[in-house]
């Protein structure tokens, strides 16, 4: 079993930068590809953008692509979401996942952290 703690979210204003974690425990975190996921009230979860095991390979949706940047610190067990000129339509609950499989699909992950609290004000 794999544990995920996801710490860092919170209020920030519109162009802000903030940076979000995800903290491991449990099983080999060093094997696992990591994503992040978002959902917005009265949404569906949404794809973010995910990191292979190594931190070789990193897909991001391109509702974020160029301000958002993954990345991941195997010796911390730690997952990192770098968010810079954050928008109001970036607010949502953010979701770290882990999984063997790396991609874009929320089926390719099998554990889940808590989520937490991003909201952008305008």
């Amino acid at each position: 079993q794999v544990q995920l703690v996801e710490s860092g979210g919170g209020l920030v204003q519109a162009g802000d930068s903030l940076r979000v974690s995800c903290a491991a425990s449990g099983r080999s975190f060093s094997r696992l590809n990591m994503g992040w996921f978002r959902q917005a009230a009265g949404t569906e979860r949404a794809f973010v953008v995910a990191i292979s095991w190594n931190g070789d390979r990193t897909y991001y949706a391109d509702s974020v692509k160029g301000r958002f940047t993954i990345s991941r610190d195997n010796a911390k067990n730690t997952v990192y979401l770098q968010m810079n000129s954050l928008k109001p339509e970036d607010t949502a609950v953010y979701y770290c996942a882990g999984g063997e499989r790396f991609g874009d699909r929320r089926s390719y992950y099998n554990y889940w952290g808590q989520g937490i609290q991003v909201t952008v004000s305008s």
